[in-house]
């Protein structure tokens, strides 16, 4: 079973399930192709009752301290990268997506804003370098945004 560290267990305050129960299952949603009534379906075998509307309010609220630890561990991408955008429908509406990934097609990073302009991209930057460390060399398309002053694209 999985050790929560005692700096987090009062994020579980007020939940009925352990917090090893509650993080396995976030953990398995965010590892694996999972929806939420296969989820369901093994806390029944786990002899547990919890509904998936359940499961998802905690998905909701507890990835990001999973999403803490990962990017803590997370070591420098170096090599070449490839910057993309694309425009994706996100709760009922449209935002763009820009991400970066390595030559493998592993996801380095990701941003999503309400504008495609030369700040957006320039902010993407920023973050990607600022968490993953500048890569020998990035790829990008020749949209407009993407064209902005690449010497200004932070640290």
């Amino acid at each position: 079973m999985l050790t929560i560290s005692p700096s987090l267990l009062p994020h579980f305050k007020g939940f009925c399930s352990s917090p090893s129960v509650i993080m396995l299952f976030v953990y398995m949603k965010c590892r694996f192709s999972l929806s939420y009534r296969d989820l369901e379906e093994m806390m029944m075998i786990r002899g547990a009752k919890i509904d998936h509307a359940t499961l998802q309010r905690w998905v909701k609220r507890f990835v990001s301290l999973i999403d803490k630890r990962v990017r803590q561990r997370k070591k420098p991408v170096q090599g070449s990268w490839h910057m993309d955008e694309t425009y994706i429908k996100l709760n009922g509406k449209w935002v763009y997506l820009y991400r970066a990934v390595d030559k493998e097609g592993n996801t380095i990073d990701f941003l999503l804003r309400a504008k495609r302009d030369a700040a957006a991209a320039k902010a993407f930057f920023r973050k990607a370098f600022k968490e993953n460390g500048r890569p020998d060399k990035v790829t990008v398309d020749k949209g407009g945004s993407n064209k902005a002053d690449q010497t200004d694209w932070g640290p």
